[in-house]
């Protein structure tokens, strides 16, 4: 009997927040040639003679910060979400693994073959696609899965970065925070990539930052365009949540080494508008959906450093999806948006071999 899986995937944590563990996870992130896209030999050089020797001891003291006594935010809540999705899915294995580290895809696949599932959901936990998440993420469990004799079914929950679902969830997390504390301003605050990428994410190659509204809307040469899906989901929230265009500014953060990044920068614009005037500024981070260290440490406390050193007074960090009820309800809908006609994901009432719900909704989330 055919059994179906769901691979929940994020991107990974250390195991400790100590110099090794953290040099042991950059060593296999940072060696990804879908993160650092140069030639093998200089991203050898750039890795073993600039950032192991140096950065593990830094960001070990920044995992420190934010390191809870059940382990790695990013962690913790990925076993959250798993376990609030489990009886969201009550015909599926649901597990969870990370792109480096642990748990690994390569184990989370094993656990799945081994519960008698063929078909498998892959989740991954990133709204937006990039070839540097989502794109690597995929490439391991495609190469995963075909390696084994019997080759499961994949089906992949497609980027969601403007699905009702998704933005409605974040909505209902920041909405009260907004009403208590009435910020002057709104950031949405994504993580930044090179510029490169969003060139190289362009096919027709006449279109990624050839001018000033490349991504004011999604067409067919930005489709893929990691800086193009971001601006739709800031579009798609800031209306959700009613700010007029004057009230919010989207940024990106995170950035790394001399070249350029797509823009603007987070840490720039609010130390800018503290020397503004903004008083009062809360921050989305709606690239990431679950707390860790790039919202909790450089968002929750440089930032907050930053902006107060600059003149502001308070900067609220908006906590992210994590395993908040109304984004695991959202969650298990992508799930069965994208394996709609596999009865073991269908919710409870659902006639046994009818898709549940309407085609043309199916058809416009691109769930197959």
């Amino acid at each position: 009997m055919t059994a179906t899986g769901v691979l929940v995937v994020n991107l990974g944590s250390p195991d400790a927040p100590e110099p090794g563990p953290v040099r042991r996870y950059l060593r296999e992130f940072l060696n990804d040639p879908r993160v650092i896209d140069v030639n093998p030999v200089g991203r050898f050089l750039l890795l073993n003679l600039f950032i192991l020797p140096f950065r593990p001891k830094k960001s070990a003291a920044a995992y420190q910060k934010i390191w809870t006594p059940e382990g790695s935010p990013l962690i913790v809540h990925g076993r959250a979400l798993v376990s609030g999705l489990r009886p969201r899915l009550p015909g599926c294995h649901v597990e969870l693994a990370m792109r480096y580290g642990s748990p690994s895809i390569p184990d989370a696949l094993e656990r799945l073959r081994a519960a008698g599932a063929d078909r498998i959901v892959v989740f991954p936990l990133y709204p937006q696609y990039a070839a540097s998440s989502t794109g690597s993420t995929l490439e391991l469990i495609y190469r995963e899965a075909a390696a084994r004799w019997n080759t499961p079914s994949l089906a992949v929950v497609p980027p969601y970065y403007d699905e009702p679902g998704f933005v409605s969830s974040f909505a209902a997390i920041g909405r009260p925070l907004l009403e208590e504390h009435a910020p002057d301003h709104v950031l949405l605050s994504f993580h930044g990539l090179p510029e490169r990428h969003m060139l190289k994410s362009d096919e027709s190659g006449d279109h990624c930052l050839k001018r000033e509204d490349c991504c004011a809307a999604i067409g067919m040469a930005n489709r893929n365009c990691y800086r193009a899906q971001c601006l739709a989901t800031a579009r798609a929230l800031t209306a959700e949540l009613g700010l007029s265009d004057d009230r919010f500014t989207v940024c990106f953060q995170s950035r790394l080494g001399s070249t350029p990044w797509i823009r603007p920068y987070t840490d720039q614009v609010l130390v800018r508008l503290a020397q503004e005037g903004v008083k009062k500024l809360a921050v989305f981070c709606p690239a990431f959906t679950a707390d860790c260290l790039e919202t909790l440490e450089e968002i929750g406390m440089r930032a907050v450093f930053d902006f107060r050193a600059a003149g502001g007074e308070e900067l609220l960090l908006v906590p992210s999806l994590n395993a908040h009820p109304v984004w695991m309800d959202a969650a298990a809908e992508l799930v069965r948006k994208t394996a709609r006609g596999w009865v073991d994901v269908e919710p409870e009432g659902a006639a046994r071999g009818q898709p549940a719900g309407d085609s043309d909704a199916v058809a416009a989330s691109g769930g197959g």
